[in-house]
């Protein structure tokens, strides 16, 4: 009960935020129709926002109830990671803000042959989107850097993993949340947020029979997150 309680504050208060805002510029557009093209662009950043809050919200159900289903196809990693590059590039991401973020540099380096898994190609594009997504609110506004490292594994028994790293050059994980980080509602993002995208991709993850961790980098600059899991033939 308490963590339903707590699960229903967090939400409403992060559904409540782009609620206000798009109600909040609808009024300006109906007051200033001619500015119409400035009003759009919010009106519909917020909007996939409420969408993003709400397909949250239903994953926590489908996990919580054992639920989640995967449907998988085979396909090749080095595409979904290529996807994910092309979709989150911050000058073309409404979510985050594209006038201090277009500095932000992807380092992606495709294998030579392609790596085949199967897999719900959907799920996995959802866990490393939310990686990245995370390594955006860390990593500084005009110099950041992303990097993605795709190899193939093996361990014990000659059984084959793909195995996918995203390493940034942010501020590094707290180390008060570091042992909790992929638990519900944990989260130190200035911007906010409900704390569920990590805790959604370990349980995707763990799904596929796969395992994910983090770790702050040598150097102490920034956090690479790491996911492996079974390639089935």
């Amino acid at each position: 009960d308490l963590l339903k309680t707590e699960f229903i504050d967090i939400a409403a208060h992060e559904l409540r935020t782009p609620i206000q805002s798009i109600i909040g510029y609808c009024e300006m557009l109906e007051e200033f129709p001619d500015k119409k093209e400035d009003f759009l662009t919010p009106i519909k950043r917020n909007a996939e926002r409420l969408y993003k809050l709400t397909q949250d919200i239903l994953d926590i159900e489908k996990i919580e109830s054992r639920n989640l289903k995967l449907e998988k196809t085979s396909f090749d990693m080095n595409e979904k990671i290529k996807n994910v590059i092309r979709d989150l590039t911050p000058k073309k991401n409404l979510n985050y803000n594209t006038k201090n973020q277009h500095n932000v540099e992807f380092i992606f380096q495709p294998t030579k042959e392609p790596i085949m898994v199967f897999a719900d190609k959907q799920r996995i594009y959802q866990v490393i989107s939310n990686l990245v997504k995370n390594a955006f609110k860390f990593i500084p506004l005009n110099d950041g850097k992303i990097e993605i490292i795709l190899e193939k594994i093996r361990e014990g028994n000659e059984k084959e993993f793909v195995s996918v790293k995203i390493r940034d050059n942010g501020i590094g994980i707290d180390s008060q949340i570091l042992p909790r980080l992929f638990q519900k509602f944990t989260t130190k993002s200035e911007s906010g947020g409900t704390g569920l995208g990590l805790y959604i991709s370990k349980s995707i993850v763990e799904a596929h029979g796969g395992k994910i961790w983090t770790e702050n980098n040598s150097d102490g600059k920034g956090a690479t997150f790491r996911f492996t899991f079974p390639i089935i033939k």
